[in-house]
C-alpha cells in the first residue's frame, strides 16, 4: 500500500511539473505575442547573436522546442539562414539548462517556505485569467500560476524521492565501470523520449540525486542522456515535414551528440572542477547544485567545441534532405572549379541556359492544361532559383584574364538569363489565370486560344530544338504568332461586345493573352542571343542538345 501511495505521489508530482512547464511555454509565448519572432528576426544577424537570443528566449519560456520551432519557421520563409539557425539551436540547449537551476535553488539551494511563494503566484495569475480574459495579462497569468505549480511540483518530487530513499536498498542504484554509467544514460533518454520534455527528466534527476537515491555519477549520466532524448521532440515533429525542418531536427541530434560524447568522456573531470569551483567561493557542491553546474558546463563545452565547425556543418546539412525543388534549381553545369577557366563557363552557362529554357517551355506546356498547379508554381520556383544562381555565377567568372570577347559572351548570357528569368515569371501567371476553364461554353473561342498556345508551343520548341534555325525564320515565326495574336484578341473584344462574352471572362482572356505575347517576346530575344552565341563560338546545335540530353539521361 506505501508502494503505491509513493508511486501515486511520484506520478503526481510529475504530472503537476509537466502541467507547469505546459502553462509557462504557453503563457509566455501568449503575453509575448509577436515578440518571439521579433527578437529572433532581429537579434540572429550573426551565429554569436543567434546562440545569445536562442538562450534568452529558452531560458524565459522554459522550452527549447518552442524556440527551436520558431527558428524553423524563420528558416523556411527565408528569414534567417541555416547558419543563424544552428545559433539558435545551440542557444537553446544552453537556455534550457535554467530549470536544472530553478530546480536546485527551489528545492535544496536555498531553503525557503515553497508554498509562501508558490500559491501566492497561483492566485495572483489565475486573478489575472479570470478579471482580464482576453488580454496579454491573461495570458501572462497563465504563465504566474505555471511558475507556481513548478514549485509545487518539484516540492512533491523531493518529498516522494526522500521516502523512496527511506522505504528501499539504493544499493542497486549505483554507477559501477563503463556499462553501470551508460545504462543511466539510457535511463535519462528513456524518460525524457516518453516525457517529452527533458525539464522533466532532469528535474527528476535532480531531486533522486538530491535525495540521496542515486550517485552524482549516476544523475550525471542521466542529465546526460536526458540531453540526447530531448532530440526526439524534433526528430518527431520532422517526420513529413520540410527539407529545411528536418535539417534544423539534424542539427539538434548532431549537436547533442556529440555534446553528450564530450561530457560523458570528461564526467569525472568536470565534477572535479566543479568541486574546486565551488570550494573556491566558499560554497557547498551539494547534489542538486553540481549537476546544475555539470548540466551547465557540458553544454557550454558543446557550443565552444561545435562552434568553429559551424560552417562546415551548415554546408553538410544543406546537402542532406534534398526537396525535388531544391534538387531541381541546383545547375548541373557549374560549379567553382569552371568559373575560374572563362572559356570552359562560356560553354558550361551555355548548356545551363538550355536546360532552364527546357524547363520553361515543359512548364508552358503545362499551365494552360487542367493539371496540378501547385505542382507547376514549384517547378517555375526552381527555374527562377536557377536563373539566380546562374547570374551569380556569371559575376563569378575569374574578371582578371577576360578578353573583350569574353566579357560581351557573359552580358549576353546574363540577358538570356534574364529573359528567361521573365518568361517563367509569364507562366506563372498564365498558370493562375486558367483561362480554359472560362471560355469552356464558348467553343470557338476557346479552340482559337489553344491554337495560338499550340503555335506559341510550336515556336518554341522549334527555336530552342530545331537545327540551324536563322534569326530571318525566327522573325518570321514571331510575326506569324503577332497576327494570330490580333486576331484572337480582336474575337474576344467583340464576343464581349456583343455581350455573348461576360467582360470579366473578356478581360481575363486579354491578359492571358498579353502574357503569352510577352512570353513568345522574351522568348525571341532570348533563342536569338542563344544562336548568336552558338554561331560565335562555332558550336553546332546539336552538339549542345546531345551534351543536355546525355546529361539528363
Amino acid at each position: 500500500m506505501e508502494t503505491l501511495q509513493l508511486a501515486g505521489t511520484l506520478l503526481g508530482g510529475l504530472g503537476i511539473f509537466l502541467v507547469a512547464i505546459s502553462m509557462m511555454t504557453d503563457g509566455l509565448k501568449l503575453a509575448a505575442g509577436s515578440s518571439l519572432r521579433r527578437v529572433l528576426g532581429v537579434w540572429t544577424k550573426t551565429p554569436q547573436r543567434g546562440i545569445a537570443s536562442g538562450f534568452c528566449m529558452t531560458a524565459l519560456v522554459q522550452s527549447s522546442s518552442a524556440v527551436t520551432v520558431a527558428s524553423l519557421g524563420f528558416v523556411n520563409a527565408g528569414l534567417i539562414t541555416m547558419h543563424q539557425a544552428l545559433g539558435i539551436v545551440y542557444g537553446a540547449n544552453v537556455g534550457t539548462t535554467i530549470t536544472g537551476w530553478l530546480v536546485a535553488a527551489v528545492g535544496f539551494g536555498f531553503k525557503f517556505n515553497i508554498q509562501a511563494i508558490a500559491l501566492p503566484l497561483i492566485g495572483i495569475g489565475a486573478l489575472m485569467k479570470l478579471l482580464l480574459p482576453r488580454s496579454r495579462l491573461a495570458s501572462a497569468g497563465m504563465a504566474l500560476v505555471g511558475f507556481g505549480l513548478f514549485f509545487i511540483g518539484i516540492d512533491i518530487l523531493k518529498g516522494a524521492f526522500e521516502h523512496i530513499v527511506a522505504a528501499f536498498d539504493l544499493s542497486q542504484f549505483t554507477a559501477e565501470g563503463i556499462n553501470g554509467m551508460l545504462t543511466f544514460l539510457l535511463v535519462g533518454m528513456v524518460m525524457t523520449t516518453l516525457t517529452q520534455s527533458s525539464s522533466a527528466s532532469i528535474a527528476l534527476t535532480i531531486t533522486a540525486a538530491a535525495s540521496g537515491m542515486i550517485g552524482l555519477y549516476a544523475a550525471g549520466a542521466m542529465v546526460i542522456g536526458a540531453n540526447v532524448g530531448t532530440t526526439s521532440t524534433s526528430m518527431l515533429a520532422s517526420i513529413g515535414a520540410t527539407a529545411n525542418a528536418k535539417r534544423v531536427a539534424a542539427a539538434q541530434v548532431i549537436f547533442n551528440v556529440f555534446t553528450a560524447m564530450v561530457a560523458f568522456a570528461v564526467l569525472p573531470a568536470l565534477f572535479y572542477l566543479i568541486n574546486h569551483f565551488t570550494a573556491l567561493f566558499g560554497v557547498t557542491a551539494d547534489p542538486a547544485l553540481s549537476l546544475a553546474l555539470f548540466h551547465t558546463l557540458f553544454n557550454i563545452l558543446g557550443v565552444l567545441l561545435i562552434f568553429p565547425l559551424n560552417d562546415r556543418l551548415a554546408g553538410f546539412l544543406m546537402k542532406r534532405f534534398c526537396s525535388a525543388e531544391e534538387t531541381a534549381s541546383r545547375p548541373r553545369f557549374l560549379d567553382n572549379t569552371i568559373a575560374q577557366t572563362p572559356e570552359l563557363a562560356i560553354n558550361a552557362l551555355l548548356l545551363e541556359s538550355k536546360l532552364v529554357a527546357d524547363k520553361v517551355l515543359a512548364q508552358f506546356d503545362k499551365c494552360l492544361l487542367p493539371t496540378d498547379k501547385l505542382a507547376v508554381e514549384q517547378a517555375l520556383h526552381a527555374v527562377q532559383s536557377l536563373c539566380q544562381q546562374i547570374s551569380l555565377f556569371i559575376v563569378s567568372v575569374e574578371q582578371s584574364a577576360l578578353s573583350s570577347q569574353t566579357t560581351s559572351l557573359l552580358a549576353k548570357l546574363m540577358r538570356i538569363e534574364q529573359y528567361l528569368f521573365t518568361c517563367s515569371h509569364c507562366v506563372e501567371q498564365l498558370t493562375e489565370h486558367a483561362p480554359y476553364k472560362q471560355l469552356a461554353e464558348h467553343h470557338d473561342l476557346h479552340a482559337q486560344l489553344n491554337e495560338y498556345q499550340a503555335q506559341l508551343s510550336h515556336f518554341m520548341k522549334t527555336s530552342l530544338h530545331g537545327q540551324n534555325v536563322t534569326p530571318t525564320e525566327l522573325l518570321l515565326a514571331q510575326e506569324a504568332l503577332q497576327r494570330l495574336h490580333d486576331d484572337v484578341k480582336d474575337d474576344l473584344i467583340l464576343a464581349g461586345t456583343h455581350a455573348s462574352l461576360a467582360i470579366d471572362k473578356m478581360v481575363s482572356n486579354i491578359n492571358t493573352l498579353a502574357e503569352m505575347w510577352q512570353l513568345s517576346q522574351q522568348w525571341h530575344k532570348a533563342m536569338l542571343l542563344i544562336h548568336a552565341i552558338e554561331a560565335q563560338l562555332e558550336l553546332p546545335q546539336s552538339s549542345i542538345q546531345s551534351s543536355e540530353h546525355s546529361t539528363t539521361a
